[in-house]
């Protein structure tokens, strides 16, 4: 690949450039792809829960399945160390068509896995593998996105281009929250239980194979062939130790209020109301689906709010609105309805948005190329499994044993980590370009 067939990538803040369009597409599109799965197994977690484990107590099939949701977030950190290396060594379009095409191979696997009746103990064993391989794939899928697209930014628009691959998350929440919205509207309850839940993952890893398709007609960045004709890193691991400890600390104090406040928020809401309050599944999921929309809408202008004013600002609005949001919005959840957690979703997505439009951003400006994908996944994919993957089941196992009052302190600690990082760090919007 000569230089002439790469994005240009102009060191002013322009409007985007067309080529600098397909690029935030192909990263974008995989992304959300990848967190169709994601979303589709925290959303339906109620209704398959049954076929995997032995029936009678419905509440520990549950949690049980929300133990292999958490179990998978363990290996993403093993993605992001294999799958980052691999693409700061050999490229970021080469690692992005992996990701996917694993991420599509553990949905169809869980699509088509036998139900405990068929296969007894083999079927949640089945269930965890699939899973593992999908939580492989986006420990490498999430860093090697961020790395591509915002390589493909202009300098004054990191942000902005970074906030879509924010938009392709909530983007494939969304999807998994309409998919599981169809399946339940369409089907009765037994249909739901018997088939209706495993079109949900089937679709999702047919779309698997349009994004790998997508991202075989991608350019390289252009950042990453001079990183390489410089030489790169050969072992961007212990490139990472030896000089950036300090950047791969931050990430992780960065992360963990991001990845507890998501997860509670915008993918295991549906679920957690359902289980605690008894609200129906499909109110449930039609409240999440409508503010991730919103959240959709507002991830952009959060992006060029934080590329005018700065990363620190608008991450600490997301930060300090959560501290003092966290007691009444979990309290309000008790008892309430439809429109009372619409509210509650509504006031949360805004506030992340502060979260959202920053992080890619973030991350990526404080590495250099040669080993920014690895300096973002490993610690980012770490931060995820130790406190994203269990938020949904510590949450859960509080509000079962009659502590659901005691939540909010649990957002509110994470709110104080991030607060104390984003104070002690530089503000990336105002470096003129990438290292």
């Amino acid at each position: 690949m000569t230089a002439q067939e790469h994005t240009v990538v102009p060191e002013s803040p322009v409007r985007m450039t067309g080529e600098q369009r397909k690029a935030v597409l192909a990263g974008a599109l995989g992304n959300a792809v990848e967190y169709v799965d994601w979303g589709i197994y925290a959303a339906l977690a109620p209704v398959f829960a049954s076929q995997f484990f032995p029936r009678g107590d419905s509440t520990a099939a549950f949690l049980s399945t929300l133990a292999i949701f958490a179990a998978g977030f363990f290996v993403r950190p093993l993605g992001g160390v294999v799958l980052g290396a691999y693409a700061d060594r050999f490229g970021r379009k080469k690692a992005l068509t992996l990701t996917i095409s694993l991420m599509s191979a553990g949905g169809l696997a869980i699509a088509v896995c036998p139900t405990y009746e068929q296969a007894g103990v083999f079927s949640p064993l089945i269930l965890l593998v699939a899973r593992l391989v999908q939580a492989f794939s986006a420990g490498g899928e999430w860093p090697s996105s961020v790395s591509y697209i915002v390589e493909n930014a202009a300098a004054g628009r990191r942000a902005f281009a970074g906030s879509f691959q924010q938009v392709s998350t909530a983007g494939g929440i969304l999807l998994a929250s309409l998919l599981a919205l169809t399946v339940t509207a369409l089907l009765d309850d037994r249909q739901l239980h018997e088939f209706g839940w495993r079109i949900a993952f089937a679709i999702a890893a047919a779309l698997g194979l349009v994004v790998l398709w997508l991202r075989f007609r991608t350019k390289e960045t252009q950042h990453f062939d001079d990183a390489a004709a410089s030489g790169g890193s050969r072992r961007p691991v212990r490139t990472l130790f030896a000089e950036h400890k300090l950047s791969l600390l931050r990430v992780v104090g960065i992360t963990v209020p991001g990845t507890i406040i998501y997860y509670l928020w915008i993918t295991a809401m549906p679920g957690y109301v359902t289980v605690t309050t008894g609200l129906d599944l499909g109110k449930a999921l039609l409240a999440n689906s409508l503010s991730v929309v919103v959240f959709m809408l507002l991830l952009p202008l959060g992006g060029l709010l934080s590329d005018r004013f700065g990363r620190r600002p608008t991450f600490l609005f997301f930060l300090a609105g959560f501290a003092v949001y966290a007691w009444p919005a979990y309290h309000l959840l008790d008892g309430g309805g439809f429109w009372t957690l619409l509210l509650v979703e509504l006031v949360g997505v805004v506030l992340l948005v502060g979260n959202s439009a920053n992080v890619a951003a973030i991350y990526a400006e404080l590495f250099p190329t040669r080993v920014r994908t690895t300096g973002i996944g490993l610690p980012y994919a770490t931060a995820v499994a130790v406190f994203g993957g269990t938020a949904p089941y510590f949450t859960t196992w509080l509000a079962s044993i009659g502590h659901r009052d005691k939540i909010w302190i649990y957002v509110v600690t994470a709110a104080v980590v991030g607060m104390v990082t984003i104070m002690t760090m530089p503000d990336g919007a105002k470096m003129d370009r990438l290292r």
